[in-house]
């Protein structure tokens, strides 16, 4: 088994097993949303598709997403996994400004997709065990460039993963190493605006949930992702 990670989605390579990270926060609240009784979560890159989704499942359906870590005008949720604790309808349909676009890409390039998280950790890495295929930890970043929340998170899968290491997988593994508390991995990103301490709390929490959400399928311009 080779565990390669992707610090962007521009570096998406081939693989059976791809492991879609954005921890703050879209593969967090997807994790979370699932783990509390949502069917599915739709996930749109563009905030006019995930409109046009919710006009077309009417009740059955939320909306949740940012911009820029706000919530999208006219949304019923942001992008909070404290938000999805308890559904409110079937499906979440949700658009974030990184994440989301990140699942797509890696459906794209890999055989199966899953998406990890702090909250699932344990749980997402004994899927990559259990499958011992090569596998590609895809970080969603920031606007397709770096960020070291993600880098963490993909180095705390690293760890838990009996693979040959390329070479920035050993760095995500050592950036990992640095930051033994997961709220200082992930409050060393540098840029954001100020108010998501809370969500910051919520998403470091290491194996609070046990379920893996893995991509079905596309359903028009949304990727499908349920349990």
């Amino acid at each position: 088994m080779r565990c390669h990670v992707a610090f962007t989605p521009a570096e998406a390579v081939p693989a059976p097993l791809g492991i879609v990270v954005d921890v703050m926060r879209a593969t967090s609240s997807i994790v979370q949303a699932l783990a509390s009784g949502y069917e599915r979560v739709l996930c749109c890159a563009e905030i006019e598709d995930a409109r046009a989704l919710k006009a077309e499942l009417g009740d059955a359906a939320i909306t949740g997403g940012e911009r820029e870590a706000r919530r999208i005008e006219g949304f019923e949720a942001g992008a909070s996994p404290r938000e999805f604790r308890e559904p409110q309808a079937e499906t979440l349909i949700l658009s974030t400004t990184s994440g989301t676009r990140s699942i797509v890409t890696a459906a794209e390039a890999c055989g199966e997709v899953v998406l990890g998280s702090l909250l699932n950790l344990g749980a997402v890495a004994r899927v990559a065990r259990e499958r011992g295929e090569d596998a590609v930890i895809l970080c969603a970043g920031y606007k397709d460039v770096f960020a070291i929340d993600d880098a963490y998170c993909a180095g705390r899968v690293v760890s838990l993963l009996e693979a040959d290491r390329t070479d920035s997988a050993i760095a995500a593994a050592l950036i990992a190493d640095r930051f033994p508390d997961p709220v200082d991995g992930i409050n060393a990103r540098t840029y954001g605006p100020p108010g998501l301490e809370e969500d910051i709390a919520w998403v470091a929490q290491v194996d609070l949930l046990d379920v893996v959400p893995r991509f079905a399928g596309m359903m028009g311009p949304a990727a499908e992702v349920s349990l």
